[in-house]
């Protein structure tokens, strides 16, 4: 089922991300994972691209297993990076061959170690152009829903918030279905970036990202990595707590809570949340909010 259809369906519409592991013993974990949080009865799950696309085949193959053996709805991760169209093109035939019918349309972040993106041969060099890709193809161009990213407060190599914003509608008028945002842990920036983003005309569901802090150093670098600003709140707990990780998950988890309860009473469509491939906090953030129905 296309991810659309549950925004337009649901009043709240729920969604975990995980990442492909690198071993075997963690692909096993990972199902046993989201056979767990099936039981939240999520509306879909998307599972993430590795840099230099090094996790394209876990990603197929981990996408298939949840959908067809696990049986959630899933989107799998499509970035830019190290792919010509060609390249492009057989990945979305193999997707569609699959059975999956939702994407996350990215251009990726660069490989460690290289400041910039660049583009490969015959590739592209940002998410629009791949949107546009995808949708004017004869055969794949209505075959999928795309989501894309939206950065509340800007993105790292963009911090003109609104000639990023200008960048999130090309990617919408070029046929994204839904914006998925960047995480973010103070709710005034995603309520101005809705906002903004309604006022120049983007309309498509702004889903906002939740990634709970469980880990100080671990939120702190991701972070830096997406340009978020970490509130006073969330510094004095990481220092308070240093390496007593049950009473930063504790934290964590009651300001996930406090920050989930308002987006939803503000209008926010649903929640995206960042699992890192972890139950406890997602189910404990579940359990606070009463979200949790019978798969």
């Amino acid at each position: 089922m296309k991810i659309s259809e549950y925004y337009k369906k649901q009043k709240h519409t729920i969604s975990f991300e995980f990442f492909p592991p690198k071993t075997p013993e963690g692909e096993t974990k990972l199902f046993q994972i989201v056979t767990d949080l099936k039981k939240l009865a999520p509306s879909f799950v998307s599972v993430t691209y590795g840099a230099m696309g090094n996790t394209q085949a876990n990603t197929l193959r981990i996408v298939e297993e949840i959908k067809h053996k696990i049986g959630l709805e899933v989107a799998a991760h499509l970035t830019c990076v190290a792919h010509s169209r060609g390249e492009i093109e057989r990945i979305l035939t193999t997707l569609h061959a699959k059975g999956i019918e939702n994407i996350v349309a990215l251009r990726g972040d660069p490989p460690q170690g290289e400041m910039q993106f660049k583009a490969p041969p015959d590739g592209f060099h940002y998410a629009s152009e791949l949107v546009r890709f995808i949708r004017q193809h004869p055969l794949l161009g209505k075959a999928f829903d795309l989501s894309v990213a939206g950065y509340p407060e800007g993105h790292p190599e963009c911090r003109d918030k609104q000639k990023d914003l200008e960048h999130l509608k090309q990617k919408v008028d070029e046929g994204a279905d839904a914006v998925v945002t960047q995480l973010f842990f103070d709710n005034r920036f995603y309520f101005d970036f809705v906002k903004r983003a309604r006022k120049i005309g983007i309309q498509v569901p702004i889903v906002p990202g939740i990634m709970p802090v469980t880990h100080g150093p671990q939120i702190e670098k991701f972070s830096r990595m997406c340009g978020a600003e970490i509130p006073q709140e969330i510094h004095e707990a990481i220092a308070r707590f240093g390496e007593d990780q049950a009473s930063i998950m504790k934290f964590g988890i009651e300001y996930a809570t406090r920050q989930c309860e308002e987006l939803l009473q503000g209008g926010a469509p649903g929640l995206h949340f960042y699992t890192l491939n972890q139950s406890l906090a997602t189910r404990q953030i579940f359990a606070n909010l009463h979200l949790a129905r019978t798969a």
